[in-house]
């Protein structure tokens, strides 16, 4: 994927002040097929996620191997819901695959409780080719750590597994953005992720509808700088951006 691809809209960014308290700003999508346009679950599907993102052939067919893994896992052991499998593409691939966006020239990322790899392997997968990439995913049950293992491995993916809690890790060398999805509520989040941000790293967060709220209760204990995009893959998602991280 080069860096040129899904491009955001940057003159629309705008920084919100860690001691404003004015709702943050909310960045919208660049102009590339929006979800709506699909139907919901596989109808957004493999053709469509090539069309979004400009991911080669050889991307487009280390996905198509994850997918079977975690299907075939996942009738074994419950590593992720059903739908996740339905609604792969849009729901999961290209949720994950927009961060990218966010940081096109990152090279090192880490995933805190990258679960059964979202967003994690496919970030992995996108940033294969890419020189010095290296992914670090975070997760401490043992389940999914040996799946992330087995997938790792396969793929021949650059990928660095941490078989611990989010809470205990550390940063990484060269750390240069720390991400997560459906992890933890911001306020607990930040304490997992202060160690990578403190470092210098940013962080860029997957985000549901109640981010403003999270938002509300961490200015309790930590500032930042932040920012809101609306999600690629979900018009009710966001993805949050922070920097200059410390705490009250």
């Amino acid at each position: 994927m080069s860096d040129a691809t899904m491009p955001r809209d940057g003159a629309a960014s705008a920084a919100l002040s860690p001691a404003s308290e004015a709702a943050a700003p909310e960045i919208p999508a660049p102009e590339i097929p929006a979800p709506e346009a699909f139907s919901p679950g596989a109808a957004f599907g493999r053709a469509a996620f090539a069309a979004a993102t400009g991911a080669t052939s050889a991307a487009l067919a280390g996905l198509d191997a994850y997918l079977e893994m975690l299907a075939d896992w996942n009738s074994r052991m419950n590593l992720v819901g059903p739908s996740a499998l339905t609604s792969f593409w849009l729901r999961h691939a290209y949720d994950s695959a927009q961060l990218l966006t966010l940081a096109p020239s990152a090279a090192i990322w880490a995933d805190l409780g990258s679960g059964a790899g979202l967003p994690g392997i496919v970030l992995a997968i996108l940033l294969k080719d890419r020189p010095g990439a290296q992914v670090h995913l975070v997760e401490s049950m043992q389940k999914r750590v040996r799946f992330l293992a087995e997938v790792s491995t396969k793929l021949n993916l650059p990928v660095t597994l941490h078989a611990r809690r989010a809470e205990d890790m550390t940063a990484p060398k060269g750390l240069e953005v720390v991400t997560a999805r459906a992890c933890a509520p911001l306020s607990r989040l930040l304490s997992y992720a202060y160690p990578c941000l403190r470092e210098g790293a940013i962080g860029l967060f997957l985000k549901g509808r109640d981010v403003e709220h999270e938002l509300t209760e961490a200015r309790l204990s930590w500032k930042f700088d932040a920012r809101l995009y609306i999600s690629l893959s979900d018009p009710s998602g966001r993805v949050l951006q922070l920097q200059k991280v410390t705490r009250v």
